[in-house]
């Protein structure tokens, strides 16, 4: 099965769903046992069970890949150990002409080899070329490696390490409340999930703690909203998601009074709703391919944000989620940036489209790369570009012209610009952010970054300024360190203790 990380759920291949169709065309009755009802509940409240559970699914998907490998061991090696018993009798004719002259028993020993196929014969095959006086001292020696010789046996991938921790009962328990079942979980999921709760560690430690103390003092007072004011600002929220999140937090405390723990699961929902308001006004929820359709994501952003790592990050995901992907180096200004995303591609097979020469038309680049994906049936088209000062207009209507030739030239293609930015610059990337909107019609954002000295409030102050959604996130250096944004997920890693 293939994990979809778009989609957030394993993909079966033809072969498992044929499977489950026989299955599902099986009769089974199962009216007198209400069971499922309970026992679903005891997991939705359990979380200890429910992550014990996921647990032991990680654990025995780990193990099926190792026993299937196992098992094709031991018929290859049957398969060549089968052979042998064949090869006696020659071994004994071979055996018997030992008092012939030595051009005779050579000659025959040939016409028996090309007799027979799968013989293998321990005498040496060829001697012609060896004198006569070292043949015999050649063949000792030779005896002798085969006797002292050691059989190494090649190492076994390691599989990577479960522990039962903290971090893996909070990635467990965020899992369980979005409605998953343990079934439905990967391990890849769950190492996510940690690198997203260690990257946000420094703002949570910070902001947690002295707002519960702030809350814990009863209702808010003009020192305490100032005080939460600060630690918003602090965290890169910006003035104007600050502003809101100060007075709906002040109007749901003025009709009661909240502890200091539904102080911040009330907080938490203030954030969620915010961060989710841009999918609910323009934008769609699901940010994916079409699959068996050519889609192409235009990816924009100045100088040292991330793109072309970001490029090689999408596309290792986009190909181990089942879809065909194409790498366009449309970036042919900076130096060793094309060879910079063929190592990219090299590392997860995929190909990239480049012209060899320097400073050359990025536009042309892009024209190539579409008519290469769309002659190789490539489900997603991913484009580089050069790094650009958003106050510099001539590069920014050369980004225009890049769009005008994507729309020209594949028109029935479904075509995204996301837009990155690094979550260490703050509020700089929002005049960034502004410009980029006019010229390449930004369909949302790409936030990396963020395992670093960066605020994770920046992603609020994003989406409450420019009104576009978060796409992905990046909490890390590996090429597995990018995956979709969840509003849950990141409210929970940037707010739980």
């Amino acid at each position: 099965m293939v994990f979809n990380w778009f989609r957030r759920k394993f993909d079966k291949s033809e072969s498992e769903q044929v499977q489950d169709s026989e299955q599902v065309e099986i009769p089974a009755v199962v009216e007198d046992e209400p069971t499922e009802p309970e026992t679903s509940e005891a997991v939705a409240t359990d979380y200890l069970a429910w992550a014990k559970a996921a647990y032991q699914n990680i654990q025995q998907q780990q193990e099926s890949p190792s026993s299937v490998a196992g098992v094709e061991a031991e018929e290859t090696s049957s398969d060549e150990s089968a052979p042998v018993e064949t090869t006696a009798p020659e071994r004994l004719e071979t055996a018997a002409i030992t008092d012939v002259e030595p051009e005779t028993a050579a000659s025959e020993i040939e016409v028996a080899v090309d007799n027979s196929a799968p013989v293998r014969s321990e005498a040496p095959v060829v001697t012609e070329n060896i004198p006569i006086w070292a043949r015999d001292d050649r063949q000792q020696r030779i005896e002798q490696l085969k006797a002292t010789a050691i059989e190494t046996l090649e190492p076994e991938a390691p599989t990577p390490e479960i522990a039962l921790d903290d971090d893996f009962l909070w990635s467990a328990k965020v899992l369980a409340d979005q409605g998953r079942t343990p079934e439905q979980v990967s391990l890849d999921e769950i190492n996510w999930l940690k690198k997203l709760r260690q990257g946000l560690d420094k703002t949570r430690r910070g902001f947690v703690n002295q707002f519960k103390a702030l809350i814990g003092q009863g209702p808010l007072n003009a020192d305490a909203v100032e005080s939460i004011e600060t630690l918003l600002l602090q965290a890169d929220v910006g003035v104007e998601a600050t502003d809101y999140v100060i007075e709906t937090l002040q109007a749901k405390l003025r009709e009661e009074s909240l502890p200091p723990e539904e102080a911040v699961a009330y907080l938490k929902q203030i954030l969620r709703d915010l961060l989710d308001k841009p999918l609910q006004e323009n934008y769609t929820q699901e940010f994916l391919p079409i699959q068996n359709q050519l889609n192409i994501w235009l990816l924009v952003g100045v100088n040292g944000v991330g793109k072309t790592t970001t490029i090689g990050k999408l596309a290792h995901m986009t190909q181990a989620s089942g879809y065909k992907c194409l790498i366009a180096a449309g970036d042919t200004f900076r130096a060793a940036a094309v060879q910079q995303v063929q190592v990219w591609g090299q590392r997860s097979g995929i190909e990239v489209i480049a012209n060899p020469g320097q400073n050359t038309d990025p536009a042309a680049v892009v024209y190539d790369a579409i008519s290469a994906a769309q002659a190789r049936g490539t489900e997603l088209l991913l484009v580089d570009t050069a790094g650009r000062l958003q106050n510099k207009k001539n590069l920014m209507d050369e980004l225009s012209k890049i769009r005008r030739i994507i729309d020209k030239q594949a028109t029935n293609a479904q075509i995204e610009s996301l837009l990155v930015l690094d979550a260490t610059l703050g509020q700089n990337g929002l005049r960034q952010a502004q410009v980029f909107a006019e010229a390449a019609k930004l369909s949302g954002v790409v936030l990396t970054k963020l395992d670093g000295t960066a605020k994770g409030g920046v992603a609020l102050a994003v989406v409450q300024q420019l009104g576009l959604p978060i796409r992905f996130i990046g909490a890390g250096e590996g090429i597995e360190d990018l995956r979709p944004f969840s509003s849950y997920e990141f409210v929970e890693a940037l707010l739980s203790g």
